[in-house]
């Protein structure tokens, strides 16, 4: 492996873009890095400050995590080199970053570092290399809590990792995965260590990347019935199989119209509970929009016979939310009989929860801003919050991650002031 994280033998396309970091040095040619150095930092300032805050202003109003709440979760892991830019490079570009990062990634270890922080007791299922990214990947989510006693560790190959250019223009960030190989299978994971992992388990967790592992874990913890929530970010190989076993979606904006072929988000999120009949509720995250949940009621609940069209109805909830706060807020309807034509009624209640107002010299990076409300939902779930509760909490926690380079630097913990309102 090279210093980046580059299998032996790869080089940079004769008319690659280069990102150049300091002096005339580039990308490609960038001096070894220590480790997680940036990231080591961060957490030691973080601890301190959340030491600080603990003693010089105790928060009693602020609940303890749930007891023995466990999260499990299975799926990515990897490491992040997140180089910040002035704008998006053209073609044949060559520009240089204005800050750079290492620091730990991947859409499950970050969601579960979220839920660490959050009090609950999280353990991973994935795979890494034995090499010095995959030591410092497990260094870094042990020191957050996170229990990897259960990742897999291979002798040879590369661990996973990203380029994340972070562009400081469009507010925005694109991503370059390299998988980890060799990949993880089913047979690396021994039925003891898979039943050790659910022990106790109070919800489990799928991002879909480790899809044929995640499939075994999820049969036995339908047996089990231990709860099961699937992040579908967007069409992957097994995610449809997973589904199957969900008791909660959290899925990224285009995803219920791309998976259903609805003409609309609220139609999909009725066609999504009619084809997932196990499924308790549905949510979709709309970035500074905020998100779109449908949650489903027993027949017995609804105590009008008549419909409503979900159209309309999201369209009074959005009048309805107030626009003049900077906060998260939420919105719902009552329990009714949710239709959308063409495709059929639900029983059930809707959800608008609005994101928070972010200034913009203070939002540096949404990297893993939907890692980190789905941690927070993970929290909400295990704590038994309601949804008027869990959305704004889990957009609060999102809105604090975005404040920080990196999807884990700045990931709240449940004692951070900025997360007291939404818990008492």
């Amino acid at each position: 492996m090279s210093h980046l994280g580059l299998p032996p033998n790869t080089h940079m396309a004769p008319h690659s873009t280069s990102l150049c970091f300091s002096g005339t040095l580039c990308f490609a040619r960038l001096p070894p890095l220590p480790l997680f150095s940036s990231s080591a930092i961060s957490l030691r300032v973080s601890r301190q400050f959340t030491r600080m805050s603990s003693s010089s202003s105790p928060i009693d109003s602020v609940p303890s995590p749930p007891d023995n709440a466990i999260v499990l979760g299975c799926g990515g892991i990897a490491v992040d080199f997140l180089a910040t830019v002035d704008s998006y490079p053209q073609p044949d570009d060559k520009i240089r970053t204005t800050s750079l990062k290492v620091q730990g990634g991947g859409n499950a270890a970050n969601a579960l570092t979220c839920a660490a922080r959050l009090g609950l007791t999280s353990r991973l299922i994935s795979k890494v290399a034995n090499d010095s990214q995959g030591k410092g990947m497990l260094e870094e989510l042990e020191a957050d809590g996170v229990d990897t006693s259960f990742l897999v560790v291979s002798k040879e190959g590369n661990s996973p990792f990203t380029y994340v250019i972070v562009d400081k223009q469009t507010k925005t960030r694109t991503c370059i995965h390299t998988p980890g190989d060799p990949p993880m299978l089913p047979a690396d994971l021994s039925q003891s260590s898979m039943l050790s992992a659910l022990e106790r388990a109070s919800i489990v967790y799928f991002d879909v990347r480790l899809h044929e592992t995640a499939l075994v874990i999820a049969k036995e913890a339908g047996r089990k019935k231990i709860p099961i929530l699937v992040d579908a970010e967007k069409k992957r190989d097994g995610l449809d199989d997973l589904l199957q076993f969900a008791d909660y979606v959290v899925c990224t904006a285009k995803f219920p119209q791309v998976w259903t072929e609805a003409s609309s988000t609220p139609g999909a999120l009725i066609s999504m509970l009619l084809r997932l009949p196990k499924l308790k509720f549905v949510i979709v995250t709309l970035g500074e929009e905020g998100c779109l949940m449908l949650e489903r009621a027993s027949k017995a609940d609804v105590l009008q016979s008549q419909e409503t069209d979900i159209e309309s109805l999201v369209e009074t909830l959005t009048h309805r939310k107030d626009s003049t706060t900077t906060f998260p807020t939420c919105v719902s309807s009552e329990t009714t009989n949710l239709k959308a034509d063409g495709i059929g009624t639900v029983s059930g209640r809707l959800f608008l929860g609005t994101a928070e107002k972010i200034p913009p010299e203070e939002l540096l990076d949404t990297t893993g801003a939907g890692d980190a409300f789905i941690g927070a939902v993970l929290y909400a779930i295990c704590a038994g919050m309601p949804p008027e509760k869990m959305l704004p909490f889990a957009a609060q926690v999102a809105g604090c991650s975005c404040r920080a380079l990196g999807a884990r630097t700045g990931l709240p913990h449940l004692t951070d002031p900025r997360l007291v309102p939404f818990l008492v």
